[in-house]
């Protein structure tokens, strides 16, 4: 329950009960002091005392607290204020037991000037005065009298401590939801700014991701573009040359234009597929054994250089961009062969093991010192790739500087493999590239 006075006192709108504490007092003092005067009109010298004692009473009120608003949040001087004026009171009600028609005053002040525990023996007071008053008709020199009493003080003190008991749990319980309200309010705060510092870095994370994807499909591109458009236009440029120096022979001349023509088609066909992101096709139409076949064919009949192929173990399926990446690197080999290794012969080989698939191209050409050759640093330079020496340590015209064992390296590691190089001069070399099976194989 809120008191008058600690309405008055916290300022809050329940000022319009501030004169229940103010006026209300005055007021019933006066009518007690009219009570008073008529009962006692003969009584002379009593008279005067109870009057003076009201006066008192009024004139305590007045001081300590009407014109003391400055002193109603101070524990000690409302402490004197309620004890002076429930002695007062209390001498009165034993004077004039009408006076005890002043005790809902006292419990206005004892509600709202005293704090918790000090209120229980406040309102105590109150009820023994109140209490008293009530029971003093009867009369007070018989057991009967005194056994009314007791029970009348009784009843009024049990009944207001446990009124102010439930009034202080009520506070403590309106406290309480008032805090968890207030720290809910301060917790949906924090929540929402911590919604907003997220929203800012998904938005950030979402532009990081975007750009991600840009590069990663650029690097593709590149990939793809070299690993098909170059190869296929260094291919027609080669057979171009050998139609012109065909001269005046028309079977030659018209079957390296043949060869030509087909090589631009498979090109363009390739193109298509690599804008979009489509498996190249002999991987639509054949398995990777297959595959790697069909490009060993037409590289051994577009070169004339004999390529044997072979695979071991047993074929396990494997994702798409396992078998492109081990296609591309064997076709890059093949490429590098061409252009540099001046080789008799190739091996082309696939393995199937426990634990990773391996593709193998070994040339016995002229090989290089991989010591003086520019391969990309992290591919392990050993004696190595089918002509891949020179793709790196003899860059062709056009071709990119070395662009495609750095594509290579990047398809297979991109997939947690390794690519080895392995090369010593007049040894030929070798190209290793090696894809775990939980990156390669767990099903296309």
């Amino acid at each position: 329950m809120s008191t008058p006075a600690t309405a008055a006192r916290a300022g809050r709108q329940e000022e319009r009960l501030l004169p229940l504490v103010t006026v209300v007092p005055y007021a019933v003092l006066a009518a007690l002091v009219v009570v008073t005067a008529i009962a006692r009109r003969g009584a002379g010298g009593s008279l005067l005392i109870d009057l003076g004692l009201c006066a008192a009473a009024a004139l305590w009120v007045l001081c300590m607290f009407t014109l003391r608003p400055g002193w109603w949040e101070r524990a000690v001087p409302m402490a004197v204020f309620f004890v002076g004026l429930v002695v007062l009171i209390g001498v009165l009600v034993l004077r004039d037991p009408w006076f005890g028609l002043f005790t809902p005053v006292l419990y206005f002040y004892a509600f709202g000037v005293v704090s918790w525990p000090w209120r229980l023996p406040a309102v105590a007071a109150v009820a023994l005065e109140s209490g008293y008053a009530q029971a003093s008709p009867m009369p007070q020199d018989s057991a009967v009298g005194l056994a009314v009493l007791a029970v009348v003080l009784a009843v009024n003190v049990i009944c207001m401590c446990g009124f102010a008991w439930w009034e202080w749990d009520n506070e403590q319980k309106n406290q309480e939801r008032k805090t968890a309200l207030d720290q809910a309010r301060e917790a949906n705060q924090r929540l929402q700014a911590t919604l907003a510092e997220n929203a800012g870095l998904h938005r950030q994370l979402v532009a990081q991701a975007r750009e991600a994807g840009v590069l990663d499909e650029r690097q593709r591109m590149a990939r793809e573009i070299h690993d098909t458009l170059a190869q296929g236009l260094i291919g027609i440029i080669t057979q171009l040359q050998a139609a012109e120096q065909a001269g005046g022979i028309p079977d030659r001349w018209k079957a390296h234009f043949a060869v030509a023509t087909r090589m631009a088609r498979e090109s363009l066909a390739e193109a298509r597929r690599s804008v979009d992101a489509l498996r190249p096709q002999p991987l639509e139409t054949a398995g990777l054994g297959d595959a790697l076949t069909g490009v060993a064919d037409r590289w051994s009949d577009l070169h004339g250089i004999g390529v044997q192929v072979s695979a071991t173990g047993t074929v396990r399926l494997m994702r798409p961009e396992a078998e492109l990446a081990l296609l591309r690197a064997a076709q890059e080999a093949l490429a590098n062969v061409a252009r540099h290794a001046r080789a008799t012969a190739v091996t082309l080989t696939l393995r199937y093991l426990e634990h990773e698939v391996t593709l193998d191209v070994c040339d016995d050409g002229r090989g290089f010192e991989t010591a003086a050759a520019r391969v990309p640093a992290p591919v392990t330079a050993e004696p190595g790739p089918a002509g891949a020496e020179a793709a790196d340590a003899e860059p062709a015209a056009g071709t990119g500087g070395g662009f495609g064992l750095k594509a290579m390296r990047e398809r297979i590691e991109g997939l947690s493999g390794t690519l080895a190089v392995r090369s010593e001069p007049g040894s030929g070399t070798t190209v290793s590239a090696r894809l775990p099976h939980e990156t390669a194989g767990a099903g296309a």
